[in-house]
């Protein structure tokens, strides 16, 4: 029996019933429903219902029954006819590779949007939804934590993902925008572990600089701890160096600089998610146990591996107890979490900002490297540098109203 098909498209003020209205004309007529999308901007309603129905006086009555309806519920209607091979056409991009790229900033503006999607379409990718995933901000009250974000789901082939990719890295670069992009895949829906570096990154200092300002050798140990985070020498060399210069700093000082740290902004409303939505959570960190586990306690932090001190008689010896975490162990703590939690690796998620993150930025299945050295930027899936750490949730594609509101 022949068929049309036709798309449907509405606009106008939202309002109850609209969509129950419509499809209630369209089952009257025995309607087969293709597919159908709805978004809802100011109050103002845009649905696109695509179906398909019998030829002849079915298909005349159907049209006009629904521009009746439409007059009566003060909205537009528009029909535009779909042949039957731009239909199979369509149905057939559904093979196509799908993937997901986020736009973060503490404000997003026309140029960051056109930047962005004029990639896109230069290589001849089709955005399925543009979902915005940060709350409506006021333009007469001033934010607090000012942060916009949309995610853009897209279609197609990308031949060559590392030159797609460094054209976002060279966008962000210029507009001051945080752009990621991931496989929009069965892993990236399920994430269930988030490793965390400490230092510069869970908090807003290192601690190994500031135990050495206590110390009296903050100038020598700065510079080889930046050194060391810049990749120019190497991790555990540098770490022996600077625990020789700590010796003889009295234990009672490691207490006055754990109760002091400063959490980074974000992270209790990061953690406090993730525990809601029963994540697992890890401290991966080149610093010490001793903060590492004051920072457990404090978030509720699920695992904690990091360098032990070596303390005799109340005072740092200047050496360490068992394995020095440098950036290898990091990544193998990763994959051993992982593997005991019985979770997938392309279902986890590293954060960090050093070189020596890199291995475990680069083993998760998602790596994010954050407010981090341009060494690490370049070399890691995926980066924040214009929010606080809950911008992490955002990449994982959850709305402000998912989010608790912890901070």
């Amino acid at each position: 029996m022949d068929t049309e098909i036709f798309l449907l498209n509405i606009s106008g003020q939202d309002k109850p019933g609209l969509t129950s209205s419509l499809t209630a004309v369209l089952s009257e007529y025995d309607a087969k429903i293709l597919d159908i999308g709805q978004a809802n901007i100011h109050n103002t309603l845009s649905l696109g219902i695509l179906f398909q129905i019998k030829s002849g006086k079915k298909s005349a009555a159907v049209l006009k029954d629904l521009l009746f309806k439409s007059y009566e519920l003060g909205i537009k209607a528009k029909f535009t006819p779909i042949t039957l091979d731009d239909y199979e056409n369509w149905v057939s991009l559904q093979g196509k590779d799908r993937y997901i790229v986020t736009l973060l900033g503490d404000k997003l503006t026309a140029k960051h949007i056109s930047e962005v999607t004029k990639v896109i379409s230069e290589k001849n990718l089709n955005i399925d939804a543009i979902k915005r995933l940060t709350g409506r901000a006021s333009l007469i009250k001033e934010e607090d934590y000012p942060r916009a974000c949309i995610q853009l789901s897209i279609r197609g082939v990308i031949h060559n993902k590392s030159e797609f990719t460094s054209r976002f890295m060279q966008i962000s670069s210029d507009l001051n925008l945080d752009i990621a992009f991931q496989e929009d895949n069965i892993f990236r829906r399920n994430r269930r572990l988030v490793c965390f570096d400490m230092d510069s990154t869970l908090i807003q200092t290192e601690v190994i600089d500031e135990l050495a300002e206590l110390a009296g050798v903050g100038e020598q140990v700065k510079a080889i701890t930046e050194s060391a985070m810049q990749g120019e020498i190497d991790f555990q060399e540098s770490f022996k160096q600077r625990m020789l210069l700590l010796k003889g700093l009295s234990e009672e000082v490691l207490e006055e600089v754990a109760i002091n740290l400063p959490i980074t902004k974000g992270t209790r409303r990061l953690i406090g998610t993730l525990k809601s939505y029963g994540f697992k959570t890890a401290i991966l960190s080149g610093g010490f146990t001793y903060f590492g586990k004051y920072l457990q306690k404090e978030l509720g932090i699920d695992y904690v591996y990091a360098n032990e001190l070596e303390i005799k008689d109340g005072v740092l010896t200047g050496g360490y107890i068992g394995e020095i975490v440098d950036g290898n162990k990091k990544a193998e703590y990763l994959k051993e979490i992982a593997q005991k939690e019985g979770i997938h690796i392309n279902q986890t998620i590293a954060v960090g900002d050093g070189a020596n993150d890199l291995p475990m930025l680069n083993l998760a299945g998602l790596g994010i490297a954050f407010h981090a050295k341009p060494k690490v930027k370049d070399n890691a899936q995926s980066s924040i540098s214009s929010i606080g750490l809950d911008g992490v949730l955002y990449l994982l594609g959850y709305h402000d109203r998912h989010i608790d509101l912890m901070d």
